[in-house]
């Protein structure tokens, strides 16, 4: 069969076997649960349903009152579609009517984009996210920005959870009256889903604060991969969403919303999220966690577009592609045999986005010296990276990722490696990149797939294509009679 692949800014056409590949596209191949109806007037009165009927806590109009000040904790670019019906723009509108209903007057109300150490959002991308009424109404009066988890005059130590995790967070929501998140219930590697505590964890922190779960004793445990809300990750999420409450004294009014493969909602759930974001997962995990596979899988495929997740360069960026080549694995490890091969196109051309990721070729060129052997032996130099004054200024003032993140992504990297025999990156113009990152390289997925079979598969290996994988939201896949219980 033929199969299209992602591959830099186009396609690959590969040939594969027919009897023995399975293609899965994510709410192609099995449905999505049906999502609200898409006009603004019926997602504008299911969220205003949501937030008047609030899990564990009063309504936003009883908790607003003259003189009340609000900060809306928004995701930043990464997440959450940002069509005209999206998420975002639908619940900041039904959400501010409540409050001005309650009394909240306008100038009380901040925007705060929830980036942590990804870039501080561009106004562009503001504008693009909030849409032309938001962002025109609350822009050019100074009401909207972007977390800066460096400026020390806006930021607060709550110091450290009963688990000895440190707790820093941005002052501006920490000090209002009404901090609400607005966020997604969607299919996460990272801790099983965006949204809930998650959101604030890893949103309006400091790096030492996420250094205390994006770290290899805790993405390396086997409870991280596959991905569960049962792991250590997410534990350190909720504990540290929780601490917050209770040093502002009143928990966060979160408003989130389980998203389908093509970001459109399929329910609303709003309130305090001790009690709201388990009841969101049972309705996210039909969605989510979706049995396919009749037999676990010798070889997975999938393709790398140059521009995706975290923006240009992350399909040719090495530190970037091995984050990508894991994050497959930890969604679908529960379909992957212990001996899996990865074959994956990716131009890998050299580019590393520099001015986004100013820090990562230096990282890269590290590791190839000081007797570096796998990603987790980079772990050491991550403080010194993560304090380096003008990667801190970039991250602050250029729209760059911050330093430390470069190293969450390379404890991420390298569980592709724990969990495979080989991965072969198929068509790189500069094959030496991926090499050195310990990944094989051929021309062609069929020479890839030759060479995996002869040296780890075997001749009839079960293939599992994944067409897509970066461009909607994933899954994470089981095998049929599995039942997901995290």
């Amino acid at each position: 069969m033929k199969v299209d692949l992602e591959y830099g800014h186009g396609l690959m056409t590969v040939e594969l076997p027919d009897a023995n590949t399975d293609v899965f596209i994510p709410g192609e191949t099995v449905p999505d649960p049906e999502c609200l109806p898409q006009d603004w007037d019926s997602l504008y009165a299911a969220t205003l349903e949501s937030i008047r009927n609030p899990y564990g806590m009063p309504a936003l109009k009883d908790l607003a009152a003259p003189g009340k000040t609000v900060v809306f904790v928004i995701p930043d670019i990464v997440k959450g579609g940002c069509q005209p019906t999206a998420h975002r723009r639908v619940a900041i509108t039904a959400c501010l009517d409540e409050l001005y209903a309650g009394g909240v007057e306008k100038k009380d109300v901040l925007f705060m984009f929830s980036n942590g150490l990804h870039p501080r959002a561009t106004v562009p991308e503001m504008k693009q996210i909030l849409g032309d009424d938001l962002f025109n109404e609350f822009y050019y009066t100074n009401q909207i920005t972007s977390h800066d988890s460096e400026d020390p005059e806006h930021m607060v130590d709550l110091g450290l959870t009963d688990r000895g995790d440190p707790v820093l967070m941005n002052k501006y929501v920490f000090e209002c009256d009404i901090p609400i998140l607005i966020g997604h219930t969607q299919g996460n590697p990272y801790g099983g889903y965006s949204g809930g505590y998650k959101h604030c964890a890893t949103g309006i922190t400091h790096w030492r604060s996420i250094a205390s779960h994006h770290v290899p004793k805790v993405m390396h445990r086997d409870d991280f991969t596959p991905v569960s809300g049962k792991s250590l990750m997410r534990t350190k999420f909720d504990e540290i969403g929780q601490h917050m409450e209770k040093h502002m004294g009143h928990p966060f009014f979160c408003c989130d919303a389980v998203l389908d493969t093509k970001s459109r909602q399929i329910a609303i759930f709003s309130g305090y999220a001790k009690v709201m974001q388990p009841l969101s997962w049972e309705v996210a995990d039909k969605r989510t966690y979706v049995p396919f596979a009749e037999e676990k899988y010798d070889v997975m495929i999938f393709g790398m577009p140059q521009d995706f997740h975290y923006g240009a360069g992350m399909g040719t960026n090495p530190i970037q592609m091995m984050q990508a080549l894991s994050a497959q694995v930890i969604r679908h490890k529960r379909v992957m045999k212990d001996n899996c091969v990865i074959i994956a196109p990716s131009i890998c051309n050299g580019y590393f986005h520099d001015e986004r990721w100013p820090y990562l070729r230096e990282v890269y060129e590290l590791f190839q010296h000081d007797h570096m052997n796998i990603l987790p032996d980079m772990d050491r130099y991550g403080e010194y990276f993560a304090t380096n004054e003008e990667y801190i200024r970039k991250y602050r003032f250029c729209n760059a990722f911050h330093p430390f993140h470069g190293f969450s992504m390379m404890s991420c990297g390298h569980i592709a490696e724990m969990n495979t025999s080989a991965i072969y990156i198929v068509g790189a113009q500069e094959p030496g990149i991926a090499r050195g990152m310990g990944l094989k390289t051929r021309a062609t997925v069929e020479e890839a797939l030759q060479d995996a079979m002869k040296k780890f598969v075997g001749p009839n290996p079960r293939i599992l294509a994944l067409p897509k994988a970066f461009k909607c939201s994933s899954v994470h896949l089981m095998l049929k009679d599995e039942v997901y219980e995290g």
